[in-house]
């Protein structure tokens, strides 16, 4: 019988993503923890006619056999759903890099850019990534960044009122681990982020929405619907170890 059971947990795929609930301060946050150094993690827009996808679903119909074991909402976007600023997917540039300030969060500078790699995914500040020109694979621009160096972003006021239900993305140093948080409560710009600063301990973390932030966590039984998307983020999982 431990034999028998040994065998049916080597048949088992291992989890791709790791989400769980957690509270922070008093608020409730959900992270997906991805492992960048083992898994396929990618940006979607559109499909190959030009159509953009917008949804989780969309996005899995165009997959053949593999999975969406993690999926989010990744940057901002215009009314026809085209990134507001720097964008690639799969090598090409759909969109430049926008470096000047300007209305909205998007333009609260610094904002910053996510880049992912085969087996790496930074987050950079806006004019660091435009110094140090990383060739990335995926990448998507939004703002504001919410912790550059382990510091919280400049603007932000501890006693802020303007809250939503916000979503955004922070990586370690080395590059090797992606985490993405959607707050379940809304929460000020300082409260989500002191979650990457202080609980999670990432040097850097950009902010992706409010407002429109969806997550896609199956392992918890989670896909959320609404508005329609822009650029979103997601792990491609083909259900092997």
């Amino acid at each position: 019988m431990r034999w028998l059971v040994f065998l049916l947990l080597l048949g088992t795929p291992a989890a791709a993503v790791t989400c769980d609930d957690f509270d922070h301060e008093g608020k409730s946050y959900t992270a997906c923890h991805v492992d960048a150094a083992r898994e396929a993690l990618r940006l979607f827009h559109a499909d190959e006619d030009g159509t953009v996808l917008g949804s989780f679903s969309a996005v899995e119909a165009t997959l053949d056999v593999e999975m969406l074991s993690f999926a989010m909402n990744a940057g901002m976007y215009h009314d026809d759903r085209a990134p507001v600023g720097h964008y690639v997917e799969n090598g090409i540039e759909k969109m430049r890099v926008i470096t000047t300030e300007g209305p909205g969060n998007f333009g609260l500078l610094p904002n910053g850019i996510f880049c992912v790699n085969d087996g790496s995914a930074q987050v950079y500040e806006t004019l660091q990534y435009v110094d140090l020109q990383p060739r990335c694979r995926d990448a998507t621009q939004s703002g504001p960044m919410l912790v550059i160096d382990g510091a919280l972003h400049p603007r932000f006021l501890p006693d802020g009122t303007s809250r939503f239900i916000r979503n955004g993305v922070g990586t370690s140093a080395d590059g090797t681990q992606a985490v993405f948080v959607i707050s379940n409560d809304p929460v000020s710009f300082f409260e989500f982020g002191t979650v990457f600063r202080d609980y999670l301990k990432l040097p850097n973390a950009l902010y992706f929405d409010g407002k429109v932030s969806r997550l896609h966590a199956p392992s918890l039984g989670r896909s959320d619907i609404g508005f329609q998307l822009g650029p979103i983020v997601g792990v491609v999982d083909n259900g092997m170890d």
